[in-house]
């Protein structure tokens, strides 16, 4: 009997619903009992903001803004990855789970993880805007889907009315 490759599934995670559902999505349909599989979550943190320590108004900023980012940045990290974890933990037994935390533009970030990690799929949640905002905004499912090398799967959040 053949052994089977060891397939490694990307879901990009991040504070939305839409994420969630992506990863939900996940768990239902690319992972049957006994598959050999790995999933790794991506969160990707925004770039540091470049600052002053005068603020806009003149006025000189007391204590350390940098330290008061990071401390915001790493509760948001530990947020999503708990708010992944009540997704997936009745799967963890089964599923070799990775957690991955990138920085910089989502678009990109995402892109080089799933290129450096020679993954074999991107999942990931969009949030499904309309022409404008999407114009305007981007749309880094859209960006990823034409740039990576592997299959992307765009996983749409679930419309309440037709469930």
């Amino acid at each position: 009997m053949e052994e089977t490759k060891d397939r490694k599934i990307v879901v990009a995670v991040d504070e939305s619903e839409e994420s969630m559902e992506a990863l939900s999505w996940s768990l239902d349909n690319l992972f049957p009992y006994g598959s050999n599989k790995t999933l790794i979550l991506l969160y990707v943190k925004p770039p540091l903001p470049v600052y002053s320590s005068i603020d806009a108004a003149g006025f000189i900023v007391t204590g350390d803004p940098v330290a008061a980012l990071k401390k915001y940045e790493h509760e948001l990290v530990e947020s999503v990855m708990t708010r992944s974890r009540t997704v997936y933990q009745d799967f963890e037994s089964d599923i070799n789970i990775e957690r991955r935390v990138g920085r910089g533009d989502a678009k990109e970030v995402i892109c080089n993880a799933v290129q450096k990690l020679k993954a074999d799929m991107l999942v990931i949640g969009t949030h499904d805007y309309g022409f404008f905002k999407r114009a305007l905004l981007g749309s880094v499912s859209e960006y990823c889907a034409k740039r990576v090398k592997c299959p992307v799967i765009i996983v749409k959040k679930k419309n309440p009315q037709n469930n």
